[in-house]
């Protein structure tokens, strides 16, 4: 097993640098100029001269292979440079974001995972009953309301019933735990939601297929508790492809909260990204890029490793 992670980690270097070539080059097509819009975007009186004096500060008046050559040698020293607006260090203002977003992802995770595997899992066993029409009902409300708007319609209920607006500022876990919980739950729900019922549906789907294989007829034949049959034998084997549903949206909800972030007025990393899209700030994008690739080099990985948990049969060499 060690020899196999030391392996996908290995392969994940040239996937990297082709999302660095790939990264770097389409941002230079974009039309547009960050010095332009940093220095004259609220109609500020600047001279050419100050304008081309901040251009060579920032490296811009280089050659493209010039810059290029210092991005991979920075990315190869964990150097992503530094932010063309705020000039700041790229990982810094990553950093500061990054907390939040991989909470609410996590928090979401969470709710996803809570919701959809019992009520995948109970329509499956009371097919065709009112249960199951319930839970799919419940599932299909989930996969056609949008998170963000989800998430209007818990603002909305929280202002008019308890008079509560989310904070204007992010506090830490460590900080305040309950004030963070507050702050972070109502979002995680709304996201979780649409995500539970994706992978409710898809847990019912496979369980409803493995009750139907031969070692789950020959459990039952050798006199296996229903229940052992239902939780050791069909369950381990139907969460899998719910496994790697969760572990890809959860990698994706890393950036791309944009709305949701919005609503519940949270600077994470999805409104990081609109905001260097719109003033050009390439090294930051860049940054971003190269962050949201490595955790999905990641998450591909540990579910990968989670599928020989739950599924012993299955063996890396």
């Amino acid at each position: 097993m060690f020899r196999y992670v030391i392996q996908r980690l290995l392969l994940a270097i040239p996937t990297l640098i082709g999302v660095a070539v790939v990264s770097f080059f389409l941002l230079r097509v974009v039309p547009g100029d960050v010095v332009e819009v940093k220095l004259r975007g609220d109609g500020g009186n600047v001279s050419q001269e100050t304008i081309e004096m901040e251009r060579k500060r920032m490296g811009l008046d280089k050659p493209l292979m010039a810059q290029f050559g210092d991005w991979m040698i920075g990315l190869a020293t964990l150097d992503l440079g530094k932010s063309m607006w705020t000039d700041r260090p790229v990982i810094e203002e990553i950093a500061i974001r990054l907390e939040l977003s991989l909470q609410v992802a996590i928090m979401a995770s969470l709710v996803a995972v809570i919701i959809a595997i019992p009520l995948g899992t109970l329509a499956a066993l009371m097919r065709g009953t009112w249960v199951d029409y319930v839970v799919r009902l419940i599932t299909i409300a989930g996969l056609s309301m949008p998170s963000f708007w989800l998430g209007m319609l818990i603002m909305l209920t929280l202002l008019g019933l308890f008079n509560w607006l989310p904070p204007i500022t992010f506090t830490p876990f460590y900080v305040d735990p309950k004030a963070n919980f507050t702050q972070l739950i109502w979002p995680a729900m709304a996201v979780g939601y649409r995500y539970s019922a994706v992978t409710a549906r898809m847990v019912r789907s496979q369980l409803l297929e493995v009750m139907n294989e031969d070692y789950i007829r020959t459990a039952r034949a050798k006199g296996v508790y229903e229940k052992l049959v239902i939780t050791r034998h069909a369950l381990r084997n139907a969460l899998l492809p719910a496994i790697t549903v969760l572990g890809l949206e959860f990698a994706f909800l890393i950036g791309g909260l944009v709305v949701t972030e919005q609503v519940f007025n949270l600077n994470g990393i999805g409104k990081l990204f609109v905001q260097s899209i719109s003033r050009n700030d390439f090294t930051l994008i860049q940054g971003m890029v190269m962050m949201i690739s490595g955790f999905y080099i990641i998450v591909n990985l540990a579910i990968d490793m989670l599928y020989a948990v739950f599924d012993p049969r299955i063996r890396y060499r």
